[in-house]
Order: C-alpha cells, then sequence, then structure tokens
C-alpha cells in the first residue's frame, strides 16, 4: 500500500462531515484522489461503527443494474437465496451500525443515488460515504469537493530543501524514490519539479504518472516535453495552463508517447472491465495490426509505462488498468469501429474458456480452474451482459451461462448464476441444445437454493425439449436432476432409481465428472433409505474412478457422504476422518456447500461422542458457513434436516439452551477460518495466564510480516498469494484488533511475543 501523502484539511473536513450527515461525498475531477481519501478516512473512523467499514466498488459495472448484486457481494452477504438483492441488503443493514464506502458511482449516478437513499431511509444507523465526479443529489447528502495538492508557484523564488512542504512536490518525491532511488530535489531540479508539478495542477494520479517517466527522463526533460503536448491540447500559446479536462491532457500525452502497436492494444484492452491474463489479451486483441505473439511485447511496454498495473495470483500475473486510463482507451475503441468485433472477441474467448472448463472439469486442475474463473467473474458477466443484450447473440449466452455450471455452483455464485439463467432463458427462446442446457442447469442451481418447486417448472420444459432431441446425455441431466429433486423431496426409491438411470447413460458416454456428482448423491439416497452397504460401495466406486482421473472436487463430496453413512452406522472413526478428508481438499476449492455439509457432520460425530462443547463450537462454525451462503442445511430435503435438528436438540439438552451454541460470541469467520476451527488448526491452546490470539493462524503470519515493515506487494511475493488478498487480510487483522495503523499491528506482535 502507497504512503498518504497531504490532505490533511481535506481529512479534518470530511471527517466532521460524516459525523454531522449521514452521506458524504466526495467530489471532484477523475483522478483528484476521491478515493485515496475515502479509503483514509473510512480507516481513520473504523472505530466509530461497530459493525465495521465495508468497501463496494462500482468501477467494473457497465451499469446500474448491478450495484444490489455487487454489493452484495462486497457485504460478504447471502448469496444463494432467491430473494432480490435490494431486500437482503435491506435485511442485513437495517440494524447495522456501519460505514459503506461507494467508490467510482459517476457512470451509474442516478440507479446508485437511488440505493443509497433507499438504504439511508430503511437502515438508520448505517452512514455512507461515496465518491463521484458529482454530487448523488440525495436528501440530506454533504458534499466535500477534493481540491488538487498544493503546488508551489512558478513565479516564486524556491529553496530545494523546502520544497517538500507542498504536497504535490512531496508526492512526486516519495512516488519516484520508489522507482529511482536515488531521485532528489537539488538546486539544477528545483524549477523543473515546480514546473511540473505546477503544470500538472497537483493531480496525484498525473503526478504518479510522470514520476514513473522520470526513471528514463530528466525533471527537465520532461517538462519540455509536457509543455509542447499541453501546447497542442489547449490550442493556446506555448506559455499557456491547460485549464480543463486536465488528466485527459496528461493521458493524451501519455497515449502519444506510445508505439502505434501499444495504442492499438490500449484502445483494444478497453473492452476489459476488470483485470485479465496474458492469454486472453491475446486471444481478444490479438488480431489485424497486433499479432497475438507480440503482444506479450507491447503488454510489457504499457506496464513499464504504468498504463496497465499488474497484479500476482498465485504464479499468474494479471493486468489491470486504472479506470480513467480504461475510459480514454474506450472512447478510442468507440471511435475505431472495432468495438462490435472486440466485444464478440471478447464473449468468444471467455466462452471458450467455460467450454473447456467444462471438458477438463474431471481431473486434477480443478481447483486452480475455479479460481481462474472467480477472478475472471467480471469478464464472464460482461460477456453475458452482452451476449443477452445483443439479438442476434442469445444461443451463444445460454451456452455460456450453462457451461459456468461449475463456476455458479462451487465457486459461490448461485444467486448470479440464477439470475444469468433466468434471463437468458426469457430471450432465447429457440428450442434448441442452449436453451435445454440452461434449463437444466438452471434446475441445479435452484435445487442447492431450495427452490424445488421451480426446480420443477425448468425440469418440465427440458423434458419437451429432450423428446424433441433426442439427445441421451440430455435426458440423463434431467434423471439426474430429477433425482435430485427427489432426494430433497424425501422420496428416496424414486430418487434412488432416477441416480441409476443417469449414472449408466453418463458412464457409457464417457462423462465421468457427471457420473461422479450423480454417485455421491446416490450414495447419500441409499444411506438414508437403510441401504448403507450399498451406500458405502457406491462411495468406494466413485473415489476409485475419481482418482484415476485425479478428481477431487466430487471426492470432497463422496467423502462427505461416505461420512454420513458410517456415523450412521455408529462408526465414528472413519466417520470424522473422512469428514476432515474432506474438509483438507476444500481449503483449495472453497466450495461454501461441502464446507457447511462437514462440519455438520462433524458437529454430529461430536455430539454421537457426547463432546457436546465441541459440537456446539462446530455447529455454530457450520451455521456462520450457511449464513454467508445464503440457505440453511433444511434445503438439503428432510432427512439431513432432521439429523441437524436433532443433533442440535441433543447439544441443547446436554449444555442447557444459553450454552448450545457457545461460538456465537466469536466473530464471523471466514470459510478458511471456519476450515481451520473444524480441522482444530485455529491456533495452539492459551497457555497458563496468556490471552488466546484472536487471530487466524494465516492472519498471524502476516501479521509478523507486517510487523517486519513488508509491503502487501511484498507479502504477498513471499506467501504465493494476491496483494489483493493479503490486503483483505491485513483488513481482517485491524478489524479484529481495533487497530486504524500497521504501525499498532507491529506493537502488538512485539508485545505478544514478549508475553509469550
Amino acid at each position: 500500500m502507497t504512503s498518504f501523502v497531504g490532505r490533511r484539511q481535506e481529512l479534518e473536513d470530511a471527517k466532521k462531515a460524516l459525523a454531522e450527515s449521514r452521506l458524504l461525498t466526495l467530489t471532484g475531477p477523475g483522478g483528484v484522489g476521491k478515493t485515496r481519501l475515502a479509503l483514509e478516512l473510512a480507516d481513520r473512523s473504523r472505530k466509530a461503527f461497530r459493525d465495521g467499514v465495508r468497501l463496494v466498488e462500482l468501477a467494473s459495472l457497465e451499469d446500474g443494474t448491478g450495484i444490489a448484486p455487487l454489493m452484495v457481494s462486497a457485504l460478504a452477504l447471502p448469496d444463494q437465496s432467491h430473494r432480490p438483492a435490494l431486500d437482503k441488503l435491506l435485511d442485513h443493514l437495517r440494524d447495522k451500525q456501519m460505514l459503506i464506502v461507494v467508490d467510482n458511482c459517476e457512470h451509474v449516478l442516478e440507479p446508485a443515488a437511488a440505493l443509497i437513499a433507499d438504504l439511508l431511509r430503511e437502515a438508520p444507523s448505517l452512514r455512507v460515504l461515496a465518491t463521484s465526479r458529482e454530487p448523488l443529489a440525495v436528501a440530506g447528502e454533504r458534499v466535500c469537493a477534493i481540491n488538487p495538492l498544493s503546488t508551489p508557484s512558478p513565479g516564486d523564488s524556491h529553496n530545494p530543501q523546502g520544497l517538500d512542504r507542498f504536497e504535490a512536490v512531496r508526492l512526486l518525491i516519495e512516488r519516484t524514490r520508489s522507482i529511482v532511488p536515488e531521485f532528489t530535489v537539488s538546486a539544477e531540479n528545483c524549477d523543473a519539479v515546480v514546473q511540473l508539478c505546477s503544470q500538472l495542477d497537483g493531480i496525484p494520479l498525473a503526478i504518479e504518472l510522470a514520476a514513473s517517466r522520470l526513471r528514463s527522463l530528466t525533471v527537465s526533460q520532461f517538462v519540455d516535453r509536457l509543455d509542447k503536448r499541453f501546447q497542442l491540447l489547449t490550442g493556446g500559446d506555448r506559455a499557456a495552463l491547460p485549464r480543463q479536462q486536465t488528466l485527459r491532457a496528461l493521458i493524451d500525452w501519455s497515449y502519444d508517447l506510445c508505439t502505434e502497436a501499444e495504442k492499438l492494444l490500449w484502445t483494444r484492452l478497453a473492452v476489459f472491465p476488470d483485470s485479465f491474463d496474458l492469454e486472453a489479451a491475446e486471444a481478444v486483441c490479438g488480431s489485424e495490426g497486433l499479432e497475438p505473439d507480440a503482444i506479450i511485447d507491447h503488454l510489457d511496454r504499457l506496464v513499464a509505462k504504468s498504463i496497465i498495473l499488474t497484479e500476482r495470483s498465485g504464479e499468474k500475473m494479471r493486468y489491470r488498468q486504472l479506470m480513467t486510463v480504461r475510459e480514454y482507451g474506450a472512447e478510442l475503441l468507440a471511435e475505431s469501429g472495432q468495438h462490435l468485433a472486440l466485444k464478440r472477441r471478447h464473449r468468444d474467448h471467455y466462452l471458450r474458456r467455460a467450454i473447456t472448463m467444462v471438458g477438463s472439469w474431471c481431473g486434477p486442475g480443478q481447483a486452480a480452474t475455479l479460481t481462474e474463473m472467480r477472478e475472471d467473474h467480471a469478464n464472464l458477466i460482461t460477456a453475458l451482459e452482452w451476449s443477452v443484450s445483443t439479438s442476434t447473440e442469445h444461443s451463444a449466452g445460454a451456452l455460456l451461462a450453462s457451461m459456468l455450471r461449475y463456476h455458479w455452483i462451487a465457486g459461490g455464485f448461485l444467486s448470479e448464476g440464477r439470475l444469468w439463467l433466468d434471463r437468458i432463458l426469457r430471450e432465447q427462446r429457440e428450442p434448441g441444445a442452449e436453451r435445454a442446457a440452461a434449463l437444466w442447469v438452471a434446475a441445479w442451481v435452484a435445487l442447492i437454493q431450495g427452490d424445488r418447486d421451480g426446480a420443477a417448472v425448468y425440469l418440465h420444459e427440458c423434458k419437451q425439449l429432450a423428446a424433441e432431441l433426442d439427445d441421451p446425455m440430455l435426458e440423463a441431466h434431467i434423471a439426474h436432476w430429477s433425482g435430485l429433486r427427489q432426494l430433497f423431496s424425501g422420496n428416496l426409491p424414486a430418487s434412488i432409481e432416477l441416480f441409476r438411470h443417469a449414472i449408466e447413460v453418463q458412464t457409457a458416454a464417457g462423462q465421468i465428472g457427471p457420473a461422479l456428482a450423480a454417485q455421491f448423491m446416490l450414495a447419500t439416497a441409499q444411506t438414508y433409505n437403510a441401504q448403507t452397504e450399498e451406500a458405502l460401495e457406491t462411495c468406494r466406486h466413485a473415489l476409485g474412478l475419481g482418482s484415476a482421473h485425479g478428481e477431487r472436487w466430487a471426492r470432497a463430496y463422496t467423502l462427505w457422504a461416505s461420512g454420513v453413512c458410517m456415523w450412521q452406522l455408529g462408526e465414528m472413526k472413519p466417520a470424522k476422518q473422512a469428514a476432515v478428508q474432506a474438509l483438507e481438499l476444500q481449503r483449495d476449492f472453497k466450495d461454501g456447500i461441502c464446507i457447511a455439509l462437514s462440519i455438520e457432520l462433524l458437529s454430529w460425530i461430536a455430539a454421537s461422542s457426547s463432546e457436546f462443547a465441541r459440537a456446539a463450537e462446530l455447529a455454530t462454525a457450520a451455521s456462520t458457513v450457511w449464513q454467508g451462503l445464503g440457505t440453511t442445511v433444511a434445503a438439503f430435503g428432510p432427512h439431513i434436516h432432521h439429523d441437524s435438528m436433532q443433533t442440535a436438540a441433543r447439544i441443547a439438552d446436554a449444555l442447557g439452551l444459553k450454552n448450545t451454541f457457545v461460538g456465537e460470541r466469536r466473530m464471523p469467520l471466514t470459510r478458511d477460518e471456519a476450515i481451520e476451527m473444524a480441522l482444530g488448526e485455529g491456533g495452539p491452546g492459551p497457555s497458563p495466564g496468556a490471552k488466546e490470539s484472536p487471530l487466524t493462524k494465516r492472519e498471524q503470519e502476516i501479521a509478523a510480516l507486517v510487523a517486519q515493515g513488508l509491503s502487501n506487494r511484498a507479502i504477498a511475493e513471499s506467501l504465493v498469494v494476491s496483494p489483493r488478498t493479503v490486503g483483505g487480510h491485513v483488513e481482517n487483522i485491524l478489524t479484529k484488533l481495533g487497530f486504524t495503523s500497521r504501525t499498532q499491528i507491529a506493537s502488538w506482535v512485539v508485545n505478544q511475543s514478549v508475553s509469550a
């Protein structure tokens, strides 16, 4: 994270305004630092909000329809229920004392303003801090106009030693030293530094982009070139300063420094709404005028010129543009006449990626593929949006929506998946294979949400299409999800018959992935139908078949199913081993459904072993995960629900009602934290007289690295994770410890070491 420079008066004014009004909007031109100031203000105000501070970034949205779902995701609210996103927000926030930072409202101004007004009206203790290029025009809104950083006057005499009292100069020095460590303001370059900061109007983004050029230009060379460029843009005399669209002038200048190939790539990259990888850039942008093999060289130059930013995801690099840079490219793309072709190439690339995901799903790369799809979520939604809104592309959109089945189910986007499947089914009325696939995938999603009636509607139409298409695999899919509907409805014999038929056809067709999914569902039905030997045999067969293909997602569910069966047989040790193995697999997948089911099972096992305190803790953890999914164990049918409720009753009877869920006083658990707790890895127990750490093992590890003075990027490289992931952990650490700075974290780490 970069240092925060200046803005003392703006911070004081904004903090006072936020205390007096429930809606504060920071306004100003692009690049002036509204977002950075909002985040700093939120960080310094954190202690005033009992339920914390949350950030909602609207930059990736192309229109206002996705604001509420995006806010649901940003607040980590339940995703799988079928209720409208606005209802979820209102229910969650109604009694919360929370600050929500809503960033980049200007391109979705009216819908953002309407949503914020609704939230403030229904949630009396909620406050909103928004950033926008113009006010939201909502009743009660306070507006703070954010001005450029202070700059020295070119007409005055300046001493190099005191020049950093101006915020713009201080920012230039700090950012340049991160690239050129020996940079300093001297008698030789003092006047040029004054000219540079003044002519850039103290715009932080402009100054930061300028700093990146000082590795190859002196300040004087930069100023000479900048003056020429500004003259061309303003049309005035050589001494005139630009008075309008200063940031655009800077971006124009940056654009003019690029080669023709770099300009073309910059323009085409505007089709990506968020981060992307090299393969996507090559596939989407590598056409006439840009050879795919040359994309890496041009992209590297854009990175070097700070036009494109990078972020590491494991061993893979991802790229993204600042919003203003992307907007500039989008204007050029619209003028180029290539917009439609690029949109189609973008959609086609992510459609191919989704098809590849399904085709290679039954193999060792499942977890990595799922992570990749999560990272590409904004691109996938943009591809769907274009397909749905373009009349000639509905069939391709239906195919894409159905091919994202594992992204919706295992990736944790069920509510959004249901939304897009329903939308494409309304638009795409052609009775073909694409519609049929979208129907049975929609049925799957609906069943996991607990909407069995909705699933029945999808399956009914799918059966009608199957009769016309004469497709055995389609009939197998219908049998598969009809079987799950029967299982969730409590009709075990019917579900067993349907699962067997589906497995037979799927296996004969070489569709091992679907067959493995049907087998763990069959084993569950057999278990509750008192066919425990058959259930264990089904599990053994599925585990063996999956191992032969390197499959692990269905394996985790199969282990859970076998654990349930062994628990019913009174075999507690192997049942626990199975549940533990399932959770260990979920370290990579983070499939909330399997995590919740497996922790539920561990709670049942603990209760059956008279370990009621442990059972209560596990039940609490499972409940936390269920809440995060937007569903409950009841959605999975009367038999599983009965076991869950019966176990809860036993715990209540053993511990007393008020002590049943002993973990409810804990902070809500992330999925990783829930797994750690369930596996007994939440950290060693406290030593005599010592306080138990409120941090997870991973958070303790990151806190130690923060104490060493490492930045988020350096920590990310050390742990081989993304800087965004590290930032999330640091945010959690600050929240749990009630701190507002990294220095406080460092002091806490030292104190912990001393007390140990």
